[in-house]
């Protein structure tokens, strides 16, 4: 029996079916964003949902994140959308269990980028199963400036702090890569405005990206705006000039 599709796969029009990376710095409301997504399902590695009034399994470590997902995988739950509110902390604890399983206390111990696969064959693991589940999968981290070099000089980008293998893990992964931020413009009376706004699309100042192209460049951090976008009809791309985030603007 052949195991070749015979028709092609159909883009997957509801956003509980994508995976979502969303990033940005502490408290610009990447959290409260996400808790209005349909079926919310925190699995929280850290500290800061208190004052939302979510769902929320406590997550403290690699094998409470495992035993949540085998609860998630079986489907006696109504959540739609699961949320790892840090995926940055979810890696910490795969390093960690790892690091027990073998008795070691660093990976470097497993000889040479053996502890390294090993951490990084499991969380992709994990993510991979939870990503090919009937549900949304988001994905929350911070963001941090690395500095970057290019033939013209050096300079700053915008990425999320996830160690660099995990990093790229999740980026190869994601359907969207929302990178949240401060918009910074001056008014007509000279007054300074600061706008909370989503981007996504691909710059060299940040990490972003959106396979579904339907997205604009630039929206406002509120999830009722991000879904009117999302469901509208999706329209040719809009102009891909790089914006510099406010973050680095600002230096």
């Amino acid at each position: 029996m052949s195991i070749l599709p015979t028709a092609k796969t159909p883009p997957k029009p509801d956003l509980a079916d994508l995976t979502v990376l969303w990033y940005g710095q502490t408290k610009i409301g990447k959290s409260s964003t996400c808790a209005q997504t349909e079926g919310a399902l925190f699995l929280a590695t850290e500290p800061g949902l208190n004052a939302l009034d979510v769902y929320q399994a406590p997550i403290l470590s690699w094998e409470d994140l495992l035993a949540a997902c085998a609860e998630i995988v079986e489907g006696k739950h109504p959540f739609k959308t699961v949320i790892i509110d840090t995926i940055d902390n979810a890696y910490k604890f795969c390093t960690e269990f790892i690091l027990r399983k073998f008795k070691v206390e660093h990976e470097s111990d497993l000889g040479y980028g053996k502890g390294y696969a090993l951490v990084n064959n499991e969380f992709q693991r994990v993510l991979t199963k939870l990503a090919f589940l009937p549900y949304g999968l988001f994905l929350i981290s911070h963001a941090k400036e690395m500095e970057m070099d290019s033939r013209t000089g050096k300079y700053m980008r915008v990425v999320p702090t996830l160690p660099d293998k995990a990093r790229k893990i999740v980026l190869g992964m994601a359907d969207m890569v929302l990178f949240c931020d401060l918009e910074v413009s001056t008014g007509d009376n000279g007054e300074q405005r600061v706008r909370r706004v989503i981007r996504t699309k691909p710059s060299l100042y940040y990490e972003a990206g959106d396979r579904t192209g339907r997205l604009p460049d630039t929206l406002d951090l509120n999830f009722k705006a991000f879904l009117s976008e999302f469901n509208a009809t999706p329209t040719p791309a809009k102009s891909a000039a790089i914006s510099k985030p406010a973050a680095a603007a600002a230096k």
